[in-house]
């Protein structure tokens, strides 16, 4: 049934489009190198999209792996400054998720930009890992 739901995400809501410019924006920034940590977050949300009902953001520090003190004090100040244009994204990616959910069909690709708001804003420190608990 997940994988039926991501076939229908990609073909009439064209969500390889959204993950293409994820993946496409996230590779500049990182190849910029000083917003490298918003660049590899929004590689990470780019691999989210591509299969967003199987996979499910997540911060790194649940998952229980260690990261370098001094990386994780560069991220947090990128992220102050990358939270201007993180408040216009998530705006935006509100205004798309009301727009998809006035229609029945919508709901599902609602469902996925809902599910995925807290990463338009801070997408650093997120990682795609797959949903590790049973279809009800």
């Amino acid at each position: 049934m997940r994988t039926l739901a991501n076939i229908l995400w990609h073909i009439p809501f064209l969500g390889f489009v959204n993950a293409l410019y994820a993946l496409l924006l996230g590779l500049l920034l990182t190849v910029l190198i000083i917003p490298a940590p918003i660049g590899l977050g929004l590689i990470q949300y780019a691999k989210f999209l591509m299969v967003p009902f199987t996979h499910e953001m997540r911060p790194v520090s649940e998952t229980g792996a260690e990261r370098n003190p001094l990386w994780a004090a560069y991220s947090t100040l990128i992220m102050i400054l990358y939270l201007p244009f993180g408040i216009i994204a998530f705006i935006v990616g509100l205004f798309q998720c009301l727009g998809l959910a006035l229609t029945i069909i919508g709901l599902p690709g609602a469902y996925i930009v809902f599910k995925s708001l807290s990463t338009y804003c801070n997408p650093v420190g997120k990682i795609c890992l797959p949903i590790s608990r049973p279809l009800p």
